[in-house]
């Protein structure tokens, strides 16, 4: 029994780390935005395109870039949380979510 939990701890770390060394890309707005977000939630970069850019309306492009961010940080969560999940056959352990 000892060896399986050690097992799965071995395993759970090998898989963190690799979650936490992809990037993920996101947009919002049809690809006007696009955000690149690491598995350790740290956003990367942010392309705007420029017909994103309208200076009578940057409140769209705000709501824009707040959409693509959030986005990005909940595609990171649910990745984790499948991932780590389904390593741990759904078994509710502490301090494994993001």
């Amino acid at each position: 029994m000892l060896r399986k939990v050690q097992k799965l701890q071995e395993d759970m770390q090998n898989t963190q780390a690799e979650l936490e060394a992809k990037e993920y890309e996101v947009s919002s707005g049809g690809g006007m935005v696009k955000v690149v977000i690491s598995g350790t939630r740290q956003i990367k970069s942010i392309s705007i395109a420029p017909a994103a850019v309208d200076p009578d309306d940057v409140e769209m492009l705000q709501d824009l870039v707040t959409a693509a961010v959030n986005e990005a940080i909940s595609t990171v969560d649910k990745d984790y949380n499948d991932t780590m999940g389904a390593l741990t056959g759904g078994l509710n352990i502490p301090g494994l979510g993001l």
